[in-house]
């Protein structure tokens, strides 16, 4: 594992390109969260893309709960209000790894980065915003490894795996993915 710290208004904003947000009719809200001791706060400029409930057993270990609950989100939509985050590169179940942003002072977990998107797309830990209650899950994934002890409600769809988001994202979030495709096109 290798860290590294942060800070707000940071050259590591300048460097993923951030800015204000500029979709006027998502920028009617914020959604403000940070760590348990509240050294860290941060801002969604927007809602996210897509909220996953993850049931892999990386998740579970990670959280040492039953679950993850992760809005992804364009790193240009969340902004580190106060405080420094320490990034911790972790193993991932694809080998690839992840980047994990926390607090180094309670070192509460708020946000990561996987190699998949890089730097482009946040997944912010729903528990850490100010009212988690907002983002509820728009689908619970890696059902399979989910704890038996767990129903899950039967409106909210649910994979074995993964998914395709072309089969269950919004047009909106799909838009969005575009743009954000676009502006970082992945590395073969």
């Amino acid at each position: 594992m290798t860290r590294q710290l942060i800070s707000s208004g940071s050259q590591f904003e300048h460097d993923i390109g951030y800015s204000p947000a500029s979709d006027a009719s998502a920028m009617s809200s914020f959604y403000d969260g940070g760590c348990t001791c509240r050294r860290v706060r941060y801002r969604m400029m927007t809602k996210p893309l897509f909220v996953h409930c993850c049931h892999c057993t990386w998740c579970q270990r990670e959280t040492g709960s039953a679950f993850a609950l992760n809005a992804m989100i364009e790193a240009d939509r969340v902004q580190l209000l106060a405080g420094d985050v320490v990034i911790v590169d972790t193993p991932s179940h694809s080998g690839k790894g992840q980047r994990i942003t926390r607090c180094p002072t309670c070192e509460v977990a708020v946000w990561s980065n996987y190699s998949g998107a890089g730097d482009a797309l946040r997944f912010v830990r729903v528990g850490t915003l100010d009212d988690p209650a907002r983002f509820a899950p728009d689908i619970h994934i890696y059902t399979a490894s989910k704890q038996p002890w767990l129903t899950l409600p039967p409106e909210i769809p649910a994979e074995v795996e993964y998914y395709r988001a072309s089969e269950r994202w919004p047009a909106e979030s799909l838009e969005r993915r575009a743009a954000l495709l676009a502006k970082f096109p992945r590395r073969r």
